[in-house]
């Protein structure tokens, strides 16, 4: 199936593999990148991170089967990485890649930094520092609740596609629309940037309870395995943006006493599945994706 997708250019081809969390990623990612001879370009954006690893799935050498893994375990929660500049550093990784391989494999969930690298991101405009402050101010001192119900008011379409539950996300688009009096959503959409190589999009996806069980499974395996001694590692830092994230969030509210062990790990699995829910429609609104069950897809 793959094999006619590709075949059909004679530029170098970027194969990109994405879907919601607990979809089965990694899996068909490995797998292909064996059968290619190839290697993987990671675009999760909490995966960069040594720091984060049980947290955010991140797959262990023994699942990564001895394929190379690029962005994975290349930063540190110190450091402020965002889309645009993995976008620098993707492309600059890729053009040396496809210098050994005819294919090589994107994967990851996070929509923006997938969009990063296939098409380039829109210019935005520059946003007062007072503006950008009094919106910390206000997340300080209110939570973040008041600012999600501001963004669903100025701009629906930002609000049904990100998450939520970042902070930093919706402080973003929050800045945005209050500066210009825009939706940040309608700073999206221009020309995407010319690239050097062809791009094949696949996307996975699952009945919606096969894919609710497999979140909530992969959420007691996470805990099992150690979710909440990690957290409490992480929690002196929990300020940095790599943290403004399911899955660590609920345990350092746990910690904070704002609810018992229990409320934590329904928080945990409800958030899961509702960002699962928002990578689905961030993915659902650009065509060129080609949809199959993980089991569909051979090369």
């Amino acid at each position: 199936m793959l094999a006619e997708l590709v075949s059909a250019s004679d530029k170098p081809t970027l194969l990109v593999i994405t879907g919601p969390t607990a979809v089965g990623k990694t899996d068909l990612c490995v797998q292909l990148a064996q059968q290619l001879n190839t290697e993987i370009v990671s675009a999760d954006s909490r995966q960069f991170f040594r720091e984060l690893n049980i947290g955010t799935a991140k797959p262990t050498p023994e699942e990564m089967q001895g394929v190379p893994h690029h962005f994975i375990n290349s930063h540190s929660i110190t450091e402020e990485y965002n889309a645009g500049r993995f976008e620098e550093d993707a492309l600059t990784l890729l053009s040396e890649l496809f210098q050994r391989h005819r294919v090589i494999i994107l994967t990851g969930g996070s929509g923006l930094y997938l969009q990063a690298v296939t098409e380039g991101l829109d210019e935005l405009p520059a946003v007062p520092p007072e503006m950008r402050q009094q919106l910390r101010t206000e997340l300080e001192a209110h939570g973040l609740d008041p600012l999600v119900a501001e963004l669903e008011r100025l701009d629906p379409v930002t609000h049904a596609r990100i998450d939520r539950q970042n902070p930093q996300r919706v402080l973003r688009a929050l800045e945005i629309s209050r500066a210009t009096g825009q939706p940040f959503s309608s700073f999206h959409g221009g020309k995407a940037a010319e690239r050097p190589f062809r791009t094949v999009k696949i996307a996975l996806t699952r009945e919606r309870e096969e894919l609710y069980q497999r979140i909530d499974q992969r959420m007691d395996h996470m805990l099992a395995a150690g979710l909440e001694e990690e957290a409490r590692r992480l929690y002196p830092h929990r300020h940095h943006n790599a943290l403004q994230t399911v899955g660590y969030q609920e345990l350092f509210d746990y910690f904070d006493g704002l609810y018992d062990y229990a409320e934590a790990v329904r928080l945990l699995k409800r958030n899961s599945r509702r960002y699962a829910k928002r990578q689905l429609t961030w993915l659902r609104r650009d065509p060129e994706y080609q949809w199959f069950h993980p089991a569909e897809v051979k090369w």
